[in-house]
């Protein structure tokens, strides 16, 4: 659920004062002065953060630095249209929430530097691990593996669970070794120690509960995953697959706010809306609400729902200063290819898509579709943890860029999240422009800097061109979608983009990566177009009586006329409408005859009759 009106920007951070290693070289200092193994001060910073300073923001979770040394006190304020859920970012007294201003006392800096200074940072989170490590041996062994119970109380989780999971992650790093370039250009790397065996006894001298998570739950067992049942009127019940509806997709959302605000919004009757999991930013927790049996209403389009699994993020999709969390990646990830799994969903972004992908099933409600997870979602590195084939296939595809492509050819919009510096203006509720890493390209009328972005006409019917707003959806592509290629000059390629050549800086190539096996669709011969539609429903004479038809809705300001070319998902979908069980009738399933492509239309999808196409 996309919950903001406003914006944010994109872009790189600002390359680092600090001497090429420098990070490695303030992580050695700190780690000596407190006593702490440098292995695992490392190992704790990239489950942490990745071993990123996020140049002062603070993640989903209140956490700053390379060390995500937590604060939410400050509070932030976010804007919100009316009625579209939880914004709760106000902190407890709960000292997880606190870690900054305890690391700060320790080392007798203000906490406000911690927030920024990165060797003040590493410092802190040193002391802390010193300081965990005292209470539990009574020293500071140099055995790297007897600081497991530190490394698990560090990760401020309340279950037993939930702090293995992230010492175990610490350890594996570890154990493993690492090596990564950061946004700022330096290379970080963790040789790896093999011979490291974690305590992982200490973990029972943390007195934290144990966990006890039910059974009922739908999700994968390195989950802490409990079911928590929506309201009755916020989802249907159903009997998905065996009824002959298919999960085609996964949505991915994000709340505008805390994981128990968003729990509590979906056990509310007066919302409306539900979805299928909740995950914690920290990774440490998730929430089944609906059975992935039954229909969730998330993504604001009933047919989408029908076949789709909603997951909604705790966080918020517009705001500059925040970023999900390794963790929260992690376990989102665990949990989307458990699904996809179970459901043979296929693993790329025509099935794994976000809520700000899916077009709304009538024109009027364009101007308020949602947007989320937003341009901060980082598509290439969460479909990498999916599957390591897919990275490994992506990774080979990557050699290619820059090759011979040209016109009619697909290519995948691929821009590197880090490099990839994008400015939009947020209104939360005054306007500011704000540059940062992003997901996203705009998309332009000509093919230069300053052209006009492309106008989307359910967006403005009068054809003004699109905005850099970040809630303007309209002329903007995103990493993994696929387009076919209708131009291309000098550093510019142009795509077939909604019904219009849209034109991406794409220089070299360094953008977008050929997509050689993808399936194209074109208007049938002697057809000058085809229908543009947002559901996949029967047609009306193919309900049966006392069951009334679904609207199939056709976006007439939308066109694809003969000579445009957009990618299709790799198989058709059959039309299809769902109708709950009453106490007097049971569930009822209406199939009809035709069948309908989804495309890449735009920034979302949108369906085809594959009676028009060739």
């Amino acid at each position: 659920m996309a919950l903001i009106w406003g914006c944010a920007t994109a872009g790189n951070a600002q390359p680092s004062d600090a001497a090429p290693g420098g990070f490695e070289q303030a992580a050695a200092q700190a780690a000596a002065e407190f006593g702490v193994p440098k292995e695992v001060l490392l190992g704790v910073s990239h489950e942490s953060s990745w071993w990123e300073a996020h140049d002062g923001r603070p993640s989903t979770k209140g956490g700053y630095g390379p060390m995500h040394l937590t604060d939410t006190t400050s509070g932030r304020t976010y804007d919100r249209r009316p009625g579209e859920g939880p914004v709760d970012a106000t902190g407890t007294d709960d000292p997880s929430e606190h870690t900054l201003q305890a690391a700060a006392a320790m080392i007798g800096v203000a906490p406000s530097t911690l927030k920024r200074d990165e060797l003040q940072n590493l410092r802190g989170g040193a002391a802390l691990l010193a300081s965990y490590q005292r209470q539990i041996t009574r020293g500071l062994p140099s055995d790297p593996g007897g600081w497991y119970g530190a490394v698990a109380h560090y990760s401020q989780a309340a279950d037993t669970a939930a702090a293995g999971r992230f010492a175990d992650g610490v350890f594996a790093v570890i154990r493993t070794g690492k090596q990564r370039v950061r946004t700022d250009g330096q290379r970080v790397s963790l040789a790896k120690t093999p011979s490291v065996q974690p305590t992982r006894s200490q973990l029972a001298s943390l007195g934290l509960r144990t966990s006890t998570a039910a059974a009922v739950p739908e999700c994968p067992s390195e989950l802490n995953c409990r079911f928590v049942p929506a309201a009755a009127s916020n989802y249907q019940v159903s009997t998905r697959n065996s009824n002959g509806m298919d999960v085609d997709f996964i949505v991915i959302h994000d709340l505008e706010g805390s994981y128990d605000g968003g729990i509590s919004w979906f056990q509310d009757p007066a919302s409306g809306v539900s979805a299928h999991y909740v995950m914690k930013a920290d990774g440490s927790a998730a929430t089944q609400m609906v059975a992935t049996k039954d229909i969730a209403f998330h993504a604001g389009n009933y047919w989408t729902n029908l076949h789709g699994l909603g997951i909604e993020l705790e966080g918020y999709a517009a705001q500059g200063p925040t970023w999900f969390t390794p963790a929260q990646y992690k376990a989102t990830a665990a949990l989307v290819l458990y699904l996809a799994r179970r459901f043979d969903v296929p693993l790329d972004r025509k099935h794994i898509i976000g809520h700000d992908n899916v077009l709304p099933p009538r024109p009027a409600r364009a101007p308020d579709a949602h947007w989320d997870p937003g341009p901060y979602w980082d598509w290439e590195k969460f479909m990498a943890l999916l599957d390591a084939e897919h990275r490994r296939k992506r990774e080979a595809e990557r050699e290619e860029r820059g090759a011979d492509i040209g016109t009619g050819q697909a290519v995948t919009i691929a821009p590197a999240y880090g490099k990839n510096a994008q400015t939009v203006t947020v209104c939360a509720p005054t306007c500011r422009s704000q540059t940062q890493p992003s997901n996203f390209l705009y998309v332009r009328t000509e093919p230069r800097a300053d052209a006009p972005l492309v106008s989307d006409l359910a967006l403005r019917p009068d054809g003004s061109p699109g905005s850099d707003r970040i809630d303007d959806w309209g002329s903007t592509v995103m990493w993994g979608q696929e387009f076919v290629i209708a131009d291309m000059r000098g550093d510019w390629t142009a795509i077939w983009f909604g019904g219009q050549k849209g034109w991406i800086h794409n220089p070299a190539g360094v953008n977008t990566r050929p997509a050689p096996n993808s399936r194209i669709v074109r208007p049938a011969s002697g057809a000058k177009s085809v229908s543009i539609y947002t559901t996949a429903y029967p047609r009306a004479d193919e309900y049966p009586r006392g069951v009334p038809a679904s609207e199939q809705t056709r976006f007439d300001m939308y066109t694809f006329a003969q000579g445009q070319a957009y990618v299709a998902a790799r198989t058709s979908v059959g039309a299809d409408d769902f109708f709950p069980a009453t106490p007097t009738r049971p569930e009822v399933v209406v199939t009809g005859d035709q069948r309908y492509d989804v495309i890449q239309y735009n920034r979302r999808m949108a369906m085809v009759n594959t009676a028009e196409t060739g």
